[in-house]
């Protein structure tokens, strides 16, 4: 025994002295790695961005954005922006009818007074009444620069001004935040890009590529509107596939273990909103039947929710792209889930062993990397003594990116109908009978609830993309220079991002203006550049405010943007 092993001991010595001067081959080398991706080959990065020919104006405009003059005005313009009350309603008429579309009216006028050499250098298109284009020609003939964002915003309850620590359109700046409704959705992207533009041309600047504004009026009521108008002006004058890369409100940026994230936008989940109608006989209370059609309507949704959309992460999709960019730069990353990512690129079996680490780990998983459902709205009954002859409920969905409007509806109706079998009723599911034919006490009827469905957005092309690389360079090279006071780290990195209507991050990602612009690019971009602790108490909700410098920060994007895209080989 002793030999043998004494002789197994030189042997392993013989092989450490040949690796020493002799290196084995990989096969032999790792052999405890070898089914996990190297790190290096995760998230790849380009070099922060900056435009040789206009480094020079770069550096004069960073020197301006600097001074407290600058500054001041810039908050002013965004903050008089807040003062007007542009609210988007669910049931707005037509811009030609309905009175309360005129507040846009007062909106141009004060962009108008604010932004004069834009309005004097720049074509204006007022685009189905009151949505904006704006055009600032370039001289060469390549496909233009588009930057959109919504002059709209969400209502004020009027019962929740009290609670508002400066009122909600005020647009007060107390040294430190801007306040108000839409301060930071969305009016940041009109009066930041505009601001940029005007800047640039008191300098002198002529574009070489031409750059669109794209200002709409009712993103917070789907877009149609606005948008959608906005769409076929530039179908009409440009055509097609005409637009060399869109950017629009979205994601931001946080310091994740002392490296900024920024993650862009560039899927975006599909929606659905699908009502359920529940059709029974009346009668007197005094006789109830043994199930009520509220009753009919609760025993459907608790299948429902007992039936929950399960997550799935999906290799190469854009929440598991986010996750390599987390293992290979976010240092507060737990070593065991960096391992798990990188062996998640062959291993199905890691895969799934990942995303069951997830479900505890990243309380937005479920919402990311799954369909959402979420019962809303719910109505029915007309007096206490009267069977309900009609009830009804809708449940909103927001369709996982792998997934589709009909794998969602042929879904509802595999659950729902047992629960029509059970109570004798006739499934009337989107227009076609389903199940038994035969007598039955009532209907049971699913339908699209808004006429709502919208399949998930073509993703934009990342890694090896040129217009991907054009915004992650001038992403990472606005905060690789940044002009902040708290502390940011200057290290950046730029992760694609999923939008949904939720936070990713600290960042309100939704946008429901650029599902109208499919047909004009590929490139299409969420990202409204904006730090995860710039928004005081989020959107959409009381205490609205942006914090100054990071509304500052925005404009320094919109300029490097621009001017990257003018001189770059990028873009087609």
């Amino acid at each position: 025994m002793c030999s043998r092993f004494l002789r197994f001991a030189g042997l392993v010595g013989l092989v450490l002295l040949v690796q020493r001067f002799w290196p084995l081959p990989s096969l032999f080398r790792g052999w405890e790695s070898a089914s996990i991706a190297r790190l290096d080959d995760l998230c790849p990065q380009v070099e922060g961005l900056t435009p040789a020919t206009h480094e020079a104006l770069l550096q004069s405009l960073d020197q301006e954005f600097g001074s407290t003059e600058f500054k001041l005005k810039a908050y002013e313009s965004l903050g008089g922006a807040v003062r007007i009350p542009t609210e988007s309603y669910d049931d707005l008429g037509l811009p030609s009818e309905d009175p309360r579309w005129e507040i846009e009216t007062k909106f141009h006028e004060y962009l108008e007074s604010r932004f004069p050499k834009v309005h004097a250098n720049l074509k204006r298109t007022k685009v189905n009444t009151y949505a904006l284009v704006y055009e600032w020609k370039g001289s060469e003939n390549v496909k233009p620069l588009l930057l959109a964002a919504h002059m709209d915003v969400v209502p004020v309850n009027p019962t929740t001004y009290d609670d508002w620590i400066n009122p909600p359109y005020s647009g007060y700046y107390d040294g430190e935040w801007i306040w108000g409704r839409g301060s930071c959705d969305d009016k940041p992207g009109v009066i930041g890009s505009l601001t940029a533009i005007e800047t640039l041309l008191e300098r002198g600047f002529e574009p070489s590529r031409t750059v669109l504004l794209a200002f709409g009026i009712d993103e917070e009521a789907g877009g149609k509107v606005g948008a959608g108008a906005i769409n076929k002006y530039i179908i009409e004058t440009y055509g097609p596939d005409s637009i060399a890369m869109i950017v629009d409100e979205g994601g931001g940026y946080d310091d994740l273990g002392g490296t900024v994230f920024a993650t862009p936008g560039v899927a975006e989940k599909g929606y659905m909103d699908i009502r359920m109608d529940v059709l029974t006989p009346g009668g007197h209370s005094s006789r109830p039947p043994k199930h009520t059609g509220i009753g009919i309507l609760a025993d459907l949704i608790t299948e429902l929710e007992v039936h929950p959309h399960e997550p799935e992460l999906v290799r190469g999709r854009t929440y598991h792209q986010g996750l390599e960019c987390r293992a290979k730069y976010d240092t507060s990353f737990p070593a065991s889930m960096r391992k798990l990512v990188q062996q998640s690129q062959t291993s199905d079996a890691k895969l799934r062993e990942l995303q069951d680490v997830l479900i505890d780990f990243d309380p937005m998983f479920y919402a990311m990397s799954g369909t959402t459902q979420a019962i809303d709205l719910v109505g029915g009954g007309v007096k206490v003594n009267a069977l309900p002859e009609a009830v009804w409920a809708v449940a909103n969905y927001r369709i996982v990116d792998h997934s589709s409007p009909a794998e969602l509806t042929d879904r509802f109706i595999d659950i729902t109908l047992p629960v029509a079998a059970k109570h004798n009723m006739t499934l009337d599911a989107f227009g076609k009978m389903v199940g038994s034919q035969g007598p039955s006490w009532g209907t049971i009827r699913l339908s699209d609830a808004f006429d709502s469905a919208l399949v998930p957005a073509p993703v934009t092309p990342t890694t090896g993309s040129r217009p991907y690389e054009l915004l992650s360079g001038t992403i990472r090279s606005t905060l690789e220079t940044h002009l902040r006071t708290d502390g940011l780290p200057m290290t950046a990195v730029v992760s694609p991002g999923l939008m949904t209507e939720m936070k990713t991050l600290r960042h309100v990602c939704t946008d429901a203006d650029t599902r109208f612009y499919w047909n004009l690019t590929k490139h299409i971009f969420r990202y409204g550049h904006r730090g995860g602790a710039d928004g005081y108490n989020g959107a959409h909700t009381i205490n609205e405010a942006i914090r100054g410098e990071g509304f500052l920060e925005q404009i320094r994007f919109f300029s490097r943007l621009i001017l990257n895209a003018d001189q770059s080989d990028l873009l087609e």
